[in-house]
This record gives structure tokens, C-alpha cells and sequence, in this order.
């Protein structure tokens, strides 16, 4: 008889510990589901374009069900242009456990991907990602990586100053030479300057208080003044604008927020829309895609944008075949 009771006893606590076990594996299955996503965004610094890429990919994030203060967590960071300062956020990042880090500029992707190889990264505003030693290729990125590239069609820029300025000799071009970013678009422009006869005159700096200096040093030698999508160089575009138009030099610029901060003109890409279609890839991350298997794509269409204030400020006319199918825009000239 007692032996029946004690195995009516062992039964009942089997029994309570498998449904038990059962509430305790639905608890947890649902507690992963409702967590939280913490996505990290690293920017090199806060300027127009680089600031636009983030809002388009927050955008695409929010119109995919994914928005902050509900169902996922951002951290935004921002390194005011201070290399070393991208290699601890995006530490931050690791040590904080973040599902996803959306890194912003070259410096700040190099970081990232220096402080993790498993945490998916989606990059934006990274002109070579193979030769900034990200991804294996653009198709497959053998990495944890993948996003867009801002390479920008800088022969179609240089034909575009070249039917304004037909008499263009020499061009200009600062860059920052910590970006690996500006050094290949300086590369890009020294072979096309060859290839269209002009001559190409570069010069580096290693901080923004170079820039008043070096502009200086440039106004008698330059006819035309080019920028490359360099951070440094965008986001110093009021004194670069004052200095070149007192000297009638015009300014072209490499993107869309550069025309808008005073250039005269680009033919460029969409910074809201690459970040947009960053935000669209880490969604695919987000519901279990493998980041090297997603491609990492430029954006195809680019606008011509002419800064009118720019225009009037050099006297120049813009012909109409050229104006008529370009974004005009205003603001950045004094």
C-alpha cells in the first residue's frame, strides 16, 4: 500500500514538473519575441548628406513596423570627426549586446566591423567598401557587413563644370587624408583630369582648421574648385563658399547637400534615399537574412542640382537645356 502511495506521488510530481517545463518554454518563447531590437547608429559626423542617410533609414525602418521606443531601441552616436572616438562607440555597441549597428561614413564602418566580425553592420556613405576592407565583393560580401556605397558618377560632374567653364585648366581638390574614402575619389579625378587634359592640383588636410589656410594657398593657382563627398570637407562648406566666391572661384560639389550648403552645382545622389535603402536591408536582416547575402548596391540615378544664390553670386547662366531637368535649389551663399 505504501508503495502505491509513493508511486502516486512520483507520478504527480512528473507530472507538475513536464507542465511546468511546458509554462516555462512558452514564457521564454514569448519573451524572446517581445524583446526589444537595440540597433547602434555610429556617425563620423553630423553634417546634411550624412544626416539625411540616417532619416531615410530610420524612415524605412518605421514604415516596416519597426520604431523606436516600441519595438526596438537606437543608440545614436555621433563622433564628431574624431577617429578614435568611432572605435569606442562602436565598442559601446559590442559591450552593449546591440542586434544591429548602422555605421555612417568609412571611419565609422572601419570601426564597427574592427570591433565585431558576428554583430550585422549596415553601412552607408562608404564609397569603396572592398578597398576600405569591409566586404569581399559587392555581390556577396563574405563578411557581416552590407548597406550602400555613395560612389558618386564624378565624370558626370566634370562634364558638367566643363560645358559651364569651357576654359577650365586647373581644378582644385581638398580632401581629408585619414579617409580612405577621399583618397580614392582623389585617384578617381587625378586619372579623369588626365584623360580630359586638365590639370588635377590636390591638396590634404588633416583637420578643419587646415581648411581657411589651404583654400588661401589655392585661389591663384585653380579655376574651378572640386569637393569630394570627403565628411571633413562637408561639413566646412560655409567657409570654403565664402573664401572661393570672393575670389570668383566656383565651387562644385560631389553631392546634393554640398549644392545645398553653397556649391554651384553637382551631378549627385540622394543621401535620404541611400540611407532609405540601408534601412530596407537591415529590415531583411532583422527578419533573418544573413547580411553576405545581401548586396551591397550605388544608387543609380543621379540628379543634376544647381544652387541658384550660387549662380547669381558668379554671374553665371545656367543654360536651359541644363536647367530645365535639374533640382534648383537656393541657400548657403552670403
Amino acid at each position: 500500500m505504501v508503495g502505491k502511495k509513493l508511486s502516486i506521488v512520483v507520478s504527480t510530481l512528473l507530472l507538475a514538473s513536464l507542465l511546468g517545463g511546458c509554462s516555462s518554454s512558452k514564457t521564454d518563447e514569448t519573451s524572446s519575441n517581445d524583446k526589444t531590437i537595440k540597433i547602434g547608429i555610429t556617425q563620423i559626423v553630423e553634417h546634411s548628406a550624412l544626416d539625411a542617410a540616417r532619416e531615410g533609414f530610420i524612415t524605412a525602418l518605421e514604415e516596416n513596423g519597426y520604431k523606436d521606443g516600441e519595438n526596438i531601441e537606437i543608440d545614436f552616436q555621433n563622433a564628431q570627426n574624431d577617429m578614435p572616438t568611432t572605435q569606442t562607440i562602436a565598442q559601446k555597441f559590442v559591450d552593449d549586446g546591440d542586434d544591429l549597428i548602422f555605421a555612417i561614413s568609412t571611419p565609422s564602418a572601419q570601426a564597427a566591423y574592427n570591433a565585431t566580425k558576428d554583430i550585422p553592420i549596415v553601412i552607408t556613405a562608404v564609397t569603396d567598401p572592398v578597398d576600405a576592407g569591409l566586404v569581399k565583393s559587392l555581390t556577396n560580401s563574405g563578411t557581416n557587413v552590407t548597406g550602400t556605397s555613395d560612389a558618386t558618377p564624378i565624370d558626370q560632374q566634370f562634364n558638367l563644370f566643363m560645358t559651364l567653364f569651357k576654359d577650365t585648366k586647373n581644378v582644385g581638390i581638398i580632401y581629408n587624408t585619414s579617409e580612405s574614402n577621399s583618397e580614392i575619389q582623389v585617384k578617381q579625378a587625378q586619372a579623369l583630369a588626365d584623360k580630359l587634359g586638365l590639370t588635377l592640383i590636390p591638396q590634404g588636410i588633416t583637420s578643419v582648421n587646415d581648411i581657411p589656410q589651404t583654400i588661401d594657398s589655392l585661389l591663384d593657382k585653380i579655376d574651378i574648385l572640386y569637393l569630394p563627398t570627403d565628411n571633413m570637407v562637408a561639413s566646412s562648406m560655409p567657409i570654403i563658399v565664402e573664401k572661393c566666391y570672393a575670389a570668383s572661384i566656383p565651387v562644385i560639389g560631389a553631392e546634393n547637400g554640398e549644392v545645398e550648403n553653397g556649391a554651384l552645382c553637382t551631378v549627385g545622389i540622394d543621401y535620404n534615399k541611400l540611407g532609405y535603402e540601408s534601412g530596407l536591408k537591415a529590415v531583411e536582416i532583422l527578419k533573418g537574412k544573413s547580411p553576405s547575402d545581401i548586396p551591397i548596391t550605388v544608387q543609380e540615378n543621379a540628379t543634376v542640382v544647381i544652387n541658384e544664390d550660387a549662380a547669381k553670386k558668379l554671374n553665371v547662366e545656367i543654360p536651359d537645356d541644363i536647367k530645365k531637368d535639374a533640382t534648383l535649389v537656393t541657400g548657403g551663399v552670403n
